[in-house]
């Protein structure tokens, strides 16, 4: 990533490790720096120091922590399935929006808490990433060939949504991933086909890689609806991931949410997982790229 000069009075965003906290991004203020520029002392902008909201709270944060503050759009318009920043709870939150509304309202989707919250344009905000000292995707004012590239992304994003089936049948036989809410398997995935219907929203699944406790037999488990998906689709083979790229990675018999975090030769990759913060070394085999079930279609995520 390029130096940045978070110099005394650098309006800035800090994203924190707190549990409850992570995937945000506070508006703050350097004061100043510290330990050669490796912490910085921040004065957060909605953030207080007491209960009283009498004063702003300040403290000292790691510089990987820190980012400039995003461009805005001068005219912003949202669509439909497009990344978004929410502003909530002081922050800003990553989401997706499923629902154009009326006089100006979108309903925003949120993967990490699988949360559906309505919002006005004044509180949304195009979703970007600082990478390698640069904002992607880039304002719509700079050059033309970062114009060109942005709708050709745009485009693509768009290809990949058509492909997805608006309304998907659970039926006997559907193969179809289900996820756990179970300590120590919450944001996984795992394979498994529909062996009947229980009632209305329930299902009685049977596991690709899950084993009974005798390990004789595949797992069967009644789920219930809002934990099942459509096996996601297949995309367009690829001979290299790229840095930073989300994907989902074949780890315990399930698919994880992570990020390319290096390159290796022999198509391996390091993937870092944000909730456990660990990395793994893992063969291009092992991965796919991330995807999410939005509204009954598939979206693909961006680069972070």
């Amino acid at each position: 990533m390029g130096e940045v000069d978070f110099s005394r009075g650098a309006e800035v965003e800090v994203s924190s490790d707190e549990e409850g906290f992570r995937g945000a991004w506070f508006a703050a203020t350097v004061i100043r720096s510290a330990s050669k520029k490796k912490k910085l002392l921040v004065e957060y902008q909605s953030l207080m120091a007491d209960e009283k909201g009498s004063k702003p709270l300040r403290e000292f944060i790691d510089a990987v922590h820190v980012r400039p503050r995003p461009p805005r759009e001068l005219d912003p318009s949202f669509k439909k399935s497009e990344e978004v920043d929410a502003f909530c709870n002081d922050g800003w939150w990553e989401g997706i929006i499923i629902n154009v509304l009326e006089n100006s309202r979108f309903s925003v989707f949120f993967r990490g808490s699988r949360e559906q919250i309505e919002f006005g344009i004044s509180e949304l905000r195009l979703h970007r990433e600082w990478v390698d000292g640069s904002w992607v995707p880039p304002l719509e004012e700079q050059s033309k060939s970062s114009k060109t590239e942005a709708k050709c992304n745009k485009r693509a994003l768009k290809v990949k949504c058509s492909k997805g089936k608006s309304v998907v049948k659970l039926s006997k036989g559907t193969l179809v991933e289900v996820s756990s809410d179970e300590e120590g398997f919450q944001g996984a995935w795992f394979a498994a086909t529909i062996i009947k219907t229980i009632g209305k929203d329930k299902f009685l699944v049977e596991y690709q890689s899950l084993k009974t406790d005798d390990e004789t037999e595949p797992l069967r488990e009644e789920v219930d609806t809002l934990h099942i998906r459509p096996f996601p689709p297949e995309l367009p083979k690829v001979d290299c991931l790229s840095l930073f790229e989300e994907v989902d990675a074949l780890c315990n018999d399930g698919w994880w949410v992570g990020v390319i975090a290096k390159v290796l030769s022999n198509s391996r990759y390091i993937v870092y997982f944000r909730k456990t913060k660990e990395e793994m070394e893992l063969g291009h085999s092992e991965l796919r790229p991330h995807q999410d079930c939005i509204g009954g279609k598939w979206v693909r995520a961006s680069q972070v």
